[in-house]
């Protein structure tokens, strides 16, 4: 980001900008993912992402949350979606509704579980790195602590 656009944004746009755009990109990507692949991967790299947007989505509304603490809220939304799958209901409504099933899924895949594990990894990963990244304005890295990552 420009620092001529970063003066005109307001400070809580400015923390939120990088996760909308993480978000936007992760759609892309999953959109990507599944018309240009198919069979294990486009599924499960497919899963992985919607962990990695759930991540963005949580950093969106909590800018200042450590990356290991959006990654594990993530991870605990797409798990209890997969985990409601054991039960009647997100079948019923994915049946109902095309928004339904791309939120909620219908079927139960343990494999899924692990997707999601990788792709909360994947987001925690590249969140703490934009955070770790050099100031452009300053030149220096922005002081990070151990409590940032916990």
């Amino acid at each position: 980001m420009s620092p001529a656009l970063q003066t005109r944004l307001s400070p809580a746009l400015r923390a939120r900008l990088p996760a909308a755009l993480a978000a936007v990109a992760t759609v892309a990507a999953g959109l990507t993912v599944r018309a240009v692949t198919g069979g294990w991967f486009g599924k499960y790299a497919g899963d992985a992402l919607y962990t990695v947007l759930v991540h963005a989505l949580i950093v969106l509304v909590l800018p200042r949350v450590p990356p290991v603490r959006a990654a594990a809220g993530a991870l605990a939304f797409s798990w209890a979606v997969e985990l409601a799958q054991l039960t009647p209901v997100p079948a019923a409504l994915s049946e109902a509704s095309v928004l339904a099933r791309l939120v909620l899924g219908s079927t139960f895949g343990a494999a899924d579980l692990v997707a999601y594990a990788a792709g909360a990894a994947l987001a925690a990963t590249a969140h703490a790195l934009v955070r770790r990244a050099p100031s452009r304005r300053s030149g220096q890295r922005p002081a990070v602590s151990f409590r940032d990552h916990a």
